[in-house]
Order: C-alpha cells, then structure tokens, then sequence
C-alpha cells in the first residue's frame, strides 16, 4: 500500500496529533503554506484512510488523578468475539490490542483508584472466556511521542 506521505504531510500529522484543532490558518502558518493547501491536505488525508478521526485526550491533571494498569489477558479462542464485546461495554478500557506471546489480548484500563482497579480486575476474571489475567501498573509515562509537538512549541 502506497501512503504517498510526503515531508508536508509527516509534519501536518505531528501537528495535528498534537492538537487536532488547531485551526488551518494556524497550521498553514506553521507549515508556511496557504491555508487552502492545508484544507485540501486534511481533506486528502482524511478521504485516503490515513486519517480516520479525531478525539480528546486527557490532560495532565486527569492523567495524574488516575491509576492505569496494563492487563494481559489469556481468551479462550472460541469465545474471544464474547470477550471484545464484553470488554467494550466497560468504560473503563481504554484499548486493546491482539498480541503475541504469553497473552491473547494486552487491554489498557484506567481507573481513579486502586480499590477501582481492584474491582475492575474482578470483574475482568468474571467474563466468560477469560482463562487468565496478569496485570502491571503504570508508575509514570517516559515517553510520549503524541504530545512531543506540543510540548515542543
């Protein structure tokens, strides 16, 4: 598959990961380019797949006010539609990824307490087709590249 990503486009991405609202009169002059071009750019980019939506992402006084965890999960094979499901229904999970190695899934959760993420494991070991479940908390991020453009300008 051919992404056809030039220097511009890599830049305008790192942009708007950075913050997906800026506006494209602001972009177009930190790009040094016509606010037009950056139109049509999002435009293609958009219509081509490479970008699919945008979101919220939470900011440093939530991110310190939550304990997140990072929970391998082992899934019968037979059930693991059941299992996706069942996790998408808890607000609590943030992601899941397919994996391999020791794990079937590895889900990302996010809870504001301890005793929170206590019962969301519970919980967890309760949905039919969950063989096993090993869980690390997260002590504190080292890098993030998706706010590196931020914290940069």
């Amino acid at each position: 598959m051919d992404l056809r990503l030039d220097d511009l486009d890599r830049h305008l991405l790192s942009l708007l990961q950075a913050n997906a609202r800026e506006p494209a009169a602001n972009l177009a002059r930190k790009l040094k380019i016509a606010r037009t071009t950056v139109v049509a750019r999002i435009a293609r980019l958009e219509r081509e797949g490479i970008v699919s939506g945008y979101g919220v992402r939470f900011g440093t006084r939530l991110e310190q006010a939550a304990v997140r965890a990072f929970c391998g999960l082992s899934v019968n094979a037979k059930s693991a539609t059941a299992v996706i499901k069942a996790l998408e229904r808890l607000p609590e999970v943030e992601e899941v990824w397919a994996v391999s190695g020791e794990f079937d899934y590895m889900a990302l959760l996010r809870c504001e307490t301890p005793e929170q993420l206590d019962a969301l494991l519970d919980q967890l070991g309760q949905i039919d087709g969950i063989n096993q479940t090993h869980t690390s908390i997260a002590l504190s991020r080292k890098i993030d590249r998706r706010s590196a453009v931020a914290a940069a300008h």
